[in-house]
């Protein structure tokens, strides 16, 4: 076997081509897997016709194909990881955010939908019926926050912030809006301001953890 050529130690003719001689290889190495000393012996035969493929070419004897570069291994580079959106976030907002399960978006969803929509059209109990619904709302985030963490001390803390954030935060953009609103539906600045804290605590008891 030493003193075949490296084109008769492949199987392969003088004129087979490079993709012939990279799918014989191939199938080689494929099908000899488990023995390292013939995987050895197909790679130094495959080295060699590369060798000598190379300096046919310099000699202009023959013309390889520009895909083919010296060593002559077709190596894909490894594809590239793009980084989601969260990747590229910081470490800190990382571990604040929480990749919820469809239950823990739609369940409180469904409650703080009910709680806007008893806010918005419910006006006969007026402040009294906002207070009630503020404080069901304020439980709801703290069950669905510690059922889902399991820390009940961190769901009354997040609960408390979103609460002032969301009645601050409304208070001051119904002064804006609430001109463009009137006009549709008849609502105070207390009610939308009760809106706004209520999609707050959604949004910190679905996607914080």
């Amino acid at each position: 076997m030493s003193e075949q050529n490296p084109y008769e130690k492949l199987g392969v003719s003088e004129e087979a081509s490079f993709d012939e001689i990279q799918d014989i290889r191939n199938r080689l190495l494929q099908q000899y897997s488990g023995d390292a000393k013939r995987l050895e012996m197909i790679e130094a035969a495959y080295d060699a016709i590369l060798m000598d493929r190379l300096r046919m070419r310099q000699e202009g004897k023959i013309r390889v194909p520009e895909r083919i570069r010296f060593p002559e291994r077709l190596v894909q580079p490894p594809p590239q990881e793009t980084p989601t959106p969260r990747e590229k976030s910081p470490a800190w907002l990382q571990r604040m955010l929480d990749n919820p399960t469809p239950a823990d978006i739609v369940l409180p969803g469904v409650w703080y939908l009910g709680l806007s929509a008893i806010s918005v059209f419910y006006q006969a109990g007026g402040d009294q019926i906002l207070q009630m619904v503020l404080v069901l709302g304020v439980g709801i985030s703290i069950y669905f926050i510690n059922r889902k963490e399991g820390k009940f001390g961190r769901a009354v803390l997040f609960t408390l912030v979103g609460l002032i954030i969301g009645l601050i935060a409304g208070g001051m953009v119904a002064n804006w809006v609430m001109p463009q609103i009137q006009q549709f539906i008849s609502l105070s600045a207390n009610q939308f301001s009760t809106v706004i804290t209520f999609i707050l605590l959604w949004l910190i008891s679905s996607f914080l953890r």
